[in-house]
C-alpha cells in the first residue's frame, strides 16, 4: 500500500518543487538603482580624473631631528599656527646637564685666558723689586770684602785661602742679582704669547662645544617650518616674516610619553594652509594627449554628484607617476600611470576637508 500510492505522490511533489526553483532562478531580478548617481560632466569632450582636496602647500608632514621620549605637545588639532610655534618637545633632561657642564667649562676657559692677559699682578712686582735690591746691596757689601781682602794680600794679613773664598762669594752674589733681575724681568713681561693663544683656542673649544650643546637642544624642539606665500620667483635667502604662511594643524599622531623616531615617513604632525584649498587630479596616461594646461574643469565631492565646484587651472607637475590606490596606503599601486596636475576650487569656503576625494571633469574641447 506505501509502495504503491506513497512513493509516486513523493515524485510528484520533488518534481513540482524542482519546477518551481528552476522557474524562479531564471527570472530576471528587477534593476537596482544605485543609492547616489554618479557625477555627471557638463562637457562634451570631457577628461576625468579623480582628485584629492589638499593644502595650498600641500600636505607637510612634520617629523623630528632626533629620537626621544615626547615631553610635551604644544598643538591641537585645527589650531593656527605661524613660522617657527613650537608644536612638541622631547625630553632634554640630559642635554640640559652636558649644557651645564659645557657652561662651567668656558666659563674656566676664561677666566685662565684673563688670568693671562692680566699678568703680572701689580702684587708680584714690589718682593721682586725688593729681592734685586737686596742681592744689589750683597753684591756690593761682597765686593767691598773682596777688595779690602785683596789690599790686605799685599801687606800678608790675608790668606790666599780667605781671598778666594772671598772672590767665590762676590761672584755668587753677582749671580744671584743676575737671576733676581730676570725673575723681575719675565714677571713684568707678562704672559709669554703662545701661552695666551693655547687659552683663546681652549676659549674658543669650549664656546664651540656649548654652542654645538645648544643646538641639540634646540633639534629637541620641533617648530612650524618657514614656507613662502606663492607669488613671483625670488632670489635666494630667507623670506620676511611677513611673506610666511600660517598653517592650521591638520592631524597630530604624537602623544607626551610616547617614542618617536626619525622613521621616514612618519608624520608626527601635518600641517597644511588652508586658506585656499587645491584638488591633486590625477590624469590617466591615456588621456594625457587631451590635456591642455589652463583647461577649465568642475568637480563634484564623492556621494553627492548634485554639488559642483569649478576649478582654476594652478600648475602641472611634469612628471608621470605610478597611480596610487586612493585607500589611504602610501605603497598601494595599480598598473597604470597619471599625470597629476594642481587645480583650485574657485569657490568661497566650500564646505570640504582635506583628504577628500573628488569626481573631476576637465573640458578637453578647450585650450
Amino acid at each position: 500500500m506505501i509502495t504503491r500510492y506513497l512513493l509516486p505522490a513523493l515524485a510528484v511533489v520533488s518534481f513540482g518543487f524542482a519546477v518551481l526553483q528552476m522557474t524562479k532562478a531564471q527570472q530576471k531580478p528587477p534593476p537596482v538603482s544605485p543609492p547616489v548617481e554618479p557625477a555627471r560632466s557638463l562637457y562634451p569632450n570631457t577628461v576625468a580624473g579623480a582628485g584629492i582636496v589638499e593644502p595650498e602647500t600641500e600636505n607637510i608632514s612634520i617629523g623630528t631631528h632626533l629620537p626621544g621620549v615626547a615631553k610635551a605637545v604644544h598643538v591641537r588639532v585645527a589650531d593656527r599656527v605661524t613660522a617657527g610655534d613650537l608644536l612638541f618637545e622631547l625630553d632634554d633632561r640630559q642635554l640640559a646637564a652636558e649644557w651645564d657642564v659645557r657652561a662651567a667649562t668656558l666659563a674656566s676657559a676664561k677666566a685662565q685666558e684673563r688670568k693671562l692677559l692680566d699678568m703680572p699682578r701689580a702684587e708680584e712686582l714690589p718682593p721682586l723689586r725688593a729681592k734685586v735690591a737686596e742681592m744689589r746691596a750683597n753684591l756690593a757689601d761682597k765686593t767691598k770684602l773682596y777688595e779690602r781682602s785683596k789690599r790686605g794680600e799685599l801687606s800678608s794679613s790675608v790668606s790666599e785661602e780667605e781671598l778666594i773664598g772671598r772672590q767665590m762669594a762676590m761672584e755668587v752674589a753677582g749671580a744671584q742679582l743676575t737671576k733676581a733681575r730676570a725673575d723681575l724681568a719675565l714677571t713684568e713681561a707678562g704672559a709669554w704669547e703662545p701661552d695666551r693663544l693655547v687659552a683663546a683656542a681652549a676659549v674658543k673649544q669650549a664656546e664651540a662645544q656649548l654652542a654645538q650643546t645648544r643646538t641639540e637642544l634646540d633639534r629637541l624642539k620641533v617648530t612650524a617650518p618657514r614656507v613662502r606665500r606663492a607669488g613671483p620667483t625670488r632670489e635666494a635667502g630667507l623670506p620676511p616674516d611677513a611673506d610666511l604662511v600660517g598653517f592650521k594643524v591638520l592631524q597630530v599622531n604624537v602623544r607626551p610619553g610616547e617614542y618617536v623616531a626619525t622613521t621616514q615617513g612618519q608624520a608626527l604632525i601635518v600641517l597644511g594652509y588652508v586658506g585656499k584649498l587645491h584638488v591633486r587630479v590625477d590624469v590617466d596616461e591615456n588621456d594625457i594627449g587631451r590635456f591642455r594646461p589652463g583647461i577649465p574643469g568642475t568637480a563634484s565631492p564623492r556621494g553627492n554628484p548634485g554639488q559642483q565646484y569649478p576649478l582654476k587651472f594652478v600648475r602641472v607637475e611634469p612628471y608621470v607617476i605610478p597611480k596610487r590606490s586612493l585607500t589611504g596606503g602610501n605603497t598601494e599601486r595599480v598598473d597604470t600611470r597619471v599625470l597629476q596636475v594642481i587645480y583650485a576650487i574657485d569657490a568661497p569656503d566650500p564646505p570640504l576637508y582635506v583628504g577628500q576625494q573628488l569626481d573631476v571633469s576637465l573640458d578637453a574641447g578647450r585650450q
